[in-house]
């Protein structure tokens, strides 16, 4: 039997899956659309979970609705959730309006969230063992393939980069609308004749390259070392960690090379009178004007004062 016709997305997450209809107009409790999309294509997502050798039942969560409320709750909850185990493997799998979820999670392999079996665990991936990432990518990958093959409609979206790490060229191309925009060099990075008409050289004057080590400084003065790439507009990122927010977009003249004695921390003088002025503005509104008062002798030791 042919499927209808359906027009949606489906995406990956953070060990989970999810897939966005548009219906095209607002929905109406009792339409009837809700109803289809939960029989054509919720439906079909458990028939393939019970067919990769999940089993999947009411959500426990529902069976304190039920008692609570009674038999409407349980028809509902067994309509628009399910608990789905495989093995050490957890996923609760539910409908809202235009959107079906599919997250899975354990809670065997040191979850640092262990409350309720690591379901909100913030790395849900990082935190499987190797046989259960298989396991879970094996799911989420033949579930999309059969509804991006059984509706016609149904297209994969790739999950945005938000961030250069592991990876700063792919990231870049995120942010810049992929790889076709500007001219390149074989490293798949800007190329000269695309730096050209922005300022790439740093404090000392040197010309900055993709993936050169340069150091610059946090808001608290403290030196980052890292690797700079990019160049568009005469920003430059600076990749100065692992972790998945250990990076800073800063123009070129922000970056320096390292001079053996530069202090690990130094405030610019810059920086410095900023930071006086904003604690001098809040010691004003609070009107504490004795604080005001040592504040301004600091930023302003010369100025002349008139009794």
């Amino acid at each position: 039997m042919k499927a209808p016709s359906r027009t949606g997305t489906v995406s990956f997450g953070d060990a989970s899956l999810s897939v966005w209809e548009e219906p095209g107009r607002p929905l109406i409790h009792g339409d009837g659309w809700e109803q289809a999309f939960k029989h054509d294509v919720f439906a079909r997502i458990v028939q393939t979970l019970n067919r990769l050798g999940w089993s999947c039942v009411l959500s426990p969560i529902d069976e304190c609705k039920v008692k609570a409320y009674g038999g409407n709750v349980e028809r509902r909850g067994r309509e628009r959730r399910r608990f789905c185990t495989k093995g050490d493997l957890k996923a609760d799998l539910s409908l809202s309006g235009r959107h079906i979820e599919f997250q899975m999670f354990q809670s065997i392999n040191c979850p640092t969230r262990p409350d309720y079996e690591g379901r909100y665990e913030s790395s849900k991936e990082a935190c499987m063992s190797y046989l259960q990432r298989l396991e879970m990518e094996h799911t989420r990958r033949r579930i999309r393939d059969y509804l991006c093959n059984v509706f016609d409609g149904y297209s994969f979206q790739l999950a945005k980069i938000s961030s250069p790490n592991p990876d700063p060229l792919a990231y870049f191309n995120g942010i810049w609308g992929g790889s076709d925009r500007f001219d390149r060099d074989p490293s798949g990075w800007p190329s000269e004749r695309a730096l050209g008409s922005w300022s790439r050289t740093d404090q000392d004057g040197v010309r900055l390259e993709h993936g050169s080590i340069r150091y610059t400084r946090d808001s608290k003065g403290r030196l980052r070392r890292g690797r700079v790439y990019g160049g568009i507009n005469g920003m430059w990122m600076l990749v100065y960690g692992p972790g998945r927010n250990d990076y800073v977009h800063e123009t070129a003249s922000t970056y320096f090379a390292y001079v053996p004695g530069m202090p690990r921390k130094q405030v610019s003088a810059h920086r410095r009178q900023q930071r006086l002025q904003g604690e001098l503005d809040k010691a004003v509104k609070a009107m504490n004007f004795e604080r005001a008062a040592v504040l301004r002798d600091i930023l302003h030791p010369k100025a002349v004062r008139h009794g």
